[in-house]
């Protein structure tokens, strides 16, 4: 095999190579022998059949098989020679191929950086810490509270705070308006999120009452059909009650499966604290990997950017469309999975009645940006290269880690996509690839040189944690992870990011402060010094 470099470009490297072809030869043969030990051909014994027709039945295709195998083996061994370290697949473009000639070949790859060695004393990070106020928790017991107020019938005409019981159909004209149908629904007087007007119409009526209750849809309505035009709602009540003062007793935590409401407070405590340490945990993740953005600037392969650019640029089209259909059909977008849930909403009170006939805010055409950190240094997609750990898990592996209670928070995001044009979009995206990759590269090999690696342990309880998101398709989920070994290192690489992370953290030795809550959430005093560079 003869190997020559004709092209060294920053990180792109073009090499050729020869393969003699009387090496092809030897191989096309041998694996022809191989086949004639098992193949059946009518007036042959298995192993007797001759070259000649071997090679006339079976030549092209071994030989397509033998070229292929050539590549994969000499462009991994003339990379090894040359001490190349591959960021992603190379490109192969054959030269010549025919038969009883040299087998002759081009690879274009790109390459990993060489990676500085970094230093994370001095990077001046603030570990933030908040406790949770005893009136934060009484507000959050309160609401608990009110969620599980119970109500009870009462024979009189219906006031402001009572809830109906009723039989529902809205209509525009003569049509009935789709998905206002609706038996025994709850409506509680005086709520907000009705069409105005709606509520007051129903303060008197009584169980057995029929009343007709007159709207008009906003002009800024989520669906444009119904926008500005005028509507009537049957309501047929069935029952009024009136709702009980809250309890804040012992029946309130054995409501929501607790024995005693000081195992409720507890509860309470223990979920804020949870959730305030999160959000601490991201702030100070954000502020580290802005530190080491203005601290390491080095060249990153121009693919691996493309790749990320294009998972970003998707995503924001399908949000945009998403918007879009929104739009149209007067829904509300939803979103794909839950953040994290602060323990002050513990069983919030449930939506009342009229789904689909509330007044929602309208949807706007315009896209809304993506959830795009900068800050996450994440590509979509799994890959490895020679010379990787056990666990061959490196920047292009990393995923973005999921979305916190800092969502939003961001002010080194793009604006909205209402507020410039496409190409200004993809001018910002592809920044934030770029650092994205720059960064997933730098944790990579910190995770890498200092042999962290993920346990079965640990990936199995993020498979579990996975699993449990589809309530009765577990078993499902599980068995397409373990069938498909990128989505299963999908799984794997935000664990790895976060062990990264905390590795630099405990290095770096961060200083910590004391803050309230409000500060924490707000980031008042820190979002200014931790911004991205670019900002």
């Amino acid at each position: 095999m003869n190997v020559t470099e004709t092209s060294a470009e920053g990180l792109k490297r073009e090499l050729t190579i020869t393969v003699p072809a009387n090496e092809v030869d030897e191989k096309v043969t041998r694996r022809l022998g191989e086949i004639g030990q098992s193949v059946r051909i009518p007036g042959f014994r298995p192993g007797k059949v001759p070259m000649t027709m071997l090679r006339q039945r079976f030549g092209p295709a071994v030989r397509g098989e033998v070229l292929e195998t050539t590549v994969q083996e000499s462009s991994a061994e003339a990379m090894r020679e040359q001490n190349l370290r591959p960021a992603l697949p190379p490109r192969v473009e054959i030269v010549s191929a025919a038969e009883g000639t040299d087998f002759e070949y081009k690879i274009s790859v790109e390459l990993l950086p060489e990676m500085p060695d970094p230093d994370f004393a001095g990077l001046g990070l603030e570990k933030l810490i908040a406790d949770v106020p005893e009136e934060d928790i009484d507000r959050a017991v309160a609401r608990i509270a009110e969620s599980q107020r119970k109500s009870e019938p009462v024979e009189r005409p219906a006031e402001t705070g009572d809830i109906l019981l009723a039989d529902v159909v809205g209509r525009l004209g003569a049509e009935e308006i789709a998905g206002s149908r609706g038996e025994g629904r709850q409506i509680e007087l005086g709520a907000e999120g009705l069409l105005p007007g709606f509520t007051e119409q129903l303060v008197g009526v009584g169980a057995g009452d029929t009343r007709e209750v007159l709207v008009t849809f906003p002009e800024d309505y989520g669906n444009p059909d119904m926008a500005g035009k005028e509507g009537v709602f049957e309501v047929a009540v069935k029952e009024v009650r009136h709702r009980l003062p809250p309890a804040l007793d012992d029946e309130l935590a054995k409501a929501v499966g607790l024995d005693t409401l000081t195992e409720l407070r507890q509860e309470v405590r223990q979920r804020m604290q949870r959730d305030y340490a999160g959000v601490a945990r991201q702030r100070l993740k954000r502020a580290l990997l802005d530190k080491l953005a203005e601290r390491y600037d080095f060249g990153v392969p121009p693919g691996m950017v493309e790749i990320e650019f294009n998972s970003i640029w998707a995503q924001y089209e399908a949000d945009k469309a998403r918007q879009k259909a929104a739009a149209e059909t007067g829904t509300e977008p939803r979103a794909v999975g839950e953040g994290p849930i602060d323990a002050a909403a513990l069983a919030a009170p449930e939506e009342t009645a009229l789904e689909g006939a509330s007044d929602r805010a309208p949807a706007s055409a315009e896209a809304e940006k993506p959830e795009l950190h900068e800050d996450e240094p994440a590509i979509h997609h799994a890959r490895s290269h020679p010379g990787s750990a056990e666990e061959p898990i490196d920047a292009a592996a990393i995923v973005a880690p999921e979305e916190t209670a800092l969502e939003g928070a961001s002010d080194s995001e793009p604006a909205a996509a209402g507020d410039e044009d496409d190409e200004k979009a993809k001018a910002d995206f592809r920044r934030i690839a770029e650092r994205r990759v720059r960064l997933g590269l730098l944790l990579a090999e910190v995770g890498r040189s200092n042999n962290i690696t993920v346990s079965q342990e640990e990936l199995n309880q993020a498979l579990t944690q996975e699993a449990r998101r589809l309530p009765g398709y577990e078993r499902q989920v599980i068995d397409y992870y373990r069938k498909n070994p990128d989505a299963m290192n999908n799984l794997r690489a935000p664990i790895f990011e976060e062990k990264v992370v905390d590795f630099i953290v405990e290095l770096a030795k961060p200083e910590e402060r004391k803050v309230t809550p409000q500060e924490l959430m707000t980031g008042a005093e820190t979002d200014g010094e931790n911004a991205a560079p670019g900002a």
